[in-house]
């Protein structure tokens, strides 16, 4: 190798270390703020006020939010949810008779984020609650309905205690259920205090 060969190479390492480690202090710098804009709080007033009211953990309802519309507040599905926390009118219908019995509101009024979190949190509580706190089965019931998880639940290939799902045999509710954790998680890495 000659004189002239190894400057070159020696400014070639040293210019790629300078790139790596202005990369780096970048990335240590704006990688927090891009993912918490991948990630957002936003009426973060109703999630937190709703969460305290259930007793739930905010982040874990901003997982859901994101999941399911990915915070457009008049979002619809396919299958006619609609609203932050994508509900349906038949859900709507009984967390409405549980929780709002006497109040003038219709399905359409989940398009007004309050309505759609206050309902969604209710009925992620719910969820919660009939699973023993279990996050996994908690999000599979609130995605498949309960009748499919308890189904699943009488079937020992899916659960080692009868309470709680051990696999997700159906495609959609795994993915979903994936997908709720790693927003949770994620979440909880840009969010937790401490």
């Amino acid at each position: 190798m000659t004189k002239k060969t190894a400057r070159r190479l020696r400014a070639a390492v040293t210019l790629l270390a300078c790139l790596l480690l202005v990369g780096t202090l970048l990335f240590l710098f704006w990688g927090k703020r891009v993912a918490r804009m991948l990630y957002p709080r936003r009426y973060d007033e109703y999630v937190e006020y709703y969460a305290d009211k259930y007793s739930l953990d905010p982040l874990l309802l901003y997982a859901f939010i994101r999941t399911e519309s990915n915070f457009v507040p008049t979002a619809q599905s396919d299958v006619g949810a609609r609203g932050l926390m994508q509900i349906t009118e038949e859900t709507f219908d009984w967390i409405k008779s549980n929780i709002a019995p006497d109040e003038p509101l219709t399905f359409a009024d989940l398009d007004d984020p309050e309505t759609s979190i206050r309902f969604g949190t209710y009925f992620v509580s719910y969820c919660l609650l009939r699973y023993n706190d279990d996050i996994p089965t908690a999000a599979a019931a609130y995605h498949s309905g309960w009748g499919t998880v308890d189904d699943l639940l009488a079937n020992a290939r899916y659960t080692a205690d009868g309470h709680t799902l051990t696999a997700f045999p159906y495609p959609n509710m795994r993915a979903y259920v994936r997908k709720i954790g790693s927003a949770y998680r994620a979440y909880q890495r840009l969010y937790a205090a401490g």
